[in-house]
């Protein structure tokens, strides 16, 4: 399918996922059924729209979170080394 979603769709996908922290994973059918469960709607293919694109959501907050933490390890790493060249220097 495509990259173009309502804004129903979007709007009640974040909507969720603000309301339910750490609810949704990312398999697409656990969180189909979280979404029936959570929604009562008629809906099948909206369902599994919004299902997709908390999905979504959540595989962008878990890579964003892997990049900060390498970030943060890096940054660690490079204090260290830079710690120790000055130790270096004055020895």
């Amino acid at each position: 399918m495509g990259n173009v979603k309502p804004k129903l769709v979007k709007r009640t996908a974040k909507m969720l996922v603000e309301m339910y922290p750490g609810a949704f994973t990312t398999d697409f059918e656990y969180n189909k059924r979280k979404v029936s469960e959570v929604l009562e709607m008629s809906s099948e293919i909206l369902r599994n729209q919004i299902a997709g694109y908390i999905t979504r959501l959540v595989k962008r907050q878990k890579l964003i979170e892997q990049k900060l933490l390498m970030r943060q390890e890096i940054a660690m790493t490079d204090e260290e080394e830079y710690i120790r060249r000055i130790e270096g220097f004055t020895s």
